[in-house]
């Protein structure tokens, strides 16, 4: 079975600054990937690299076994602050549509099929309950589920999701934790970044980060008190 992701002596960062180095890892499809650590850490640079936004900075990485930002129809990366202009009157709907986009090109017209993954999307993260009213208009979990559904309309093979559980309550994290085991049941590789220990549970691999690996491995080898003190500056409860 071949890699959804494969990354050797990866060295992320902007300009010719690397923030972190030396990443190695490998996401078979199914596979769940977390990377926890502060802000400034590297988690965010990681995913913007995998997502092709940001060029690497050494090693080699290739997503789908091609340079990443090549395959955009089959890669969905939910960025830590969305953009969706909240000047224009862009309904949740609209937003959600988004998602196809790739899928349809600039000719394209949206088909019967493109239109049932829209509402679909909507249906699984909640936002179909406020579909028609405008993006500006709704609290900012209301907004986070929006994005999380225009994600996951690109019915993609790999996700790479940061911070998709921001501004979420219990429930709205835990609705995040069952979409993520969804998608992985489909074949779906995910990178998550996250500041919550709980959302690595599930993970086939765990990643600390800051501004270096400070440890890697399944969640019982990598989250050890030792480590969280290293990556934190004092023991998170588990």
């Amino acid at each position: 079975m071949s890699a959804r992701i494969k990354a050797t002596g990866l060295a992320v960062g902007y300009g010719h600054r690397p923030i972190v180095e030396g990443l190695n890892f490998s996401l078979q499809p199914g596979e769940l990937l977390v990377l926890i650590g502060t802000n400034g850490s590297g988690k965010s640079t990681l995913l913007k690299t995998l997502a092709g936004l940001v060029a690497a900075q050494g090693g080699s990485v290739n997503v789908l076994g091609a340079a990443p930002g090549t395959q955009h129809s089959l890669v969905g990366y939910l960025p830590q602050h969305p953009v969706s202009s909240h000047t224009l009157p862009l309904r949740v709907e609209d937003v959600v549509a988004m998602g196809r986009y790739a899928h349809l090109g600039l000719t394209r017209r949206a088909r019967a099929e493109d239109h049932r993954i829209v509402q679909e999307s909507m249906e699984r993260t909640g936002a179909i309950a406020y579909k028609s009213r405008p993006l500006r208009a709704l609290s900012g979990g209301q907004q986070q589920r929006t994005h999380l559904a225009q994600v996951l309309a690109r019915r993609a093979d790999v996700l790479l999701l940061d911070e998709p559980t921001a501004g979420l309550d219990l429930v709205g994290r835990q609705a995040v934790a069952e979409l993520v085991a969804q998608e992985r049941a489909r074949g779906v590789a995910v990178v998550m970044a996250t500041h919550e220990l709980s959302d690595a549970d599930t993970a086939d691999m765990v990643m600390l980060l800051a501004q270096r690996v400070v440890a890697q491995g399944s969640p019982a080898i990598a989250l050890t008190d030792a480590a969280l003190r290293e990556c934190f500056g004092f023991t998170q409860p588990h």
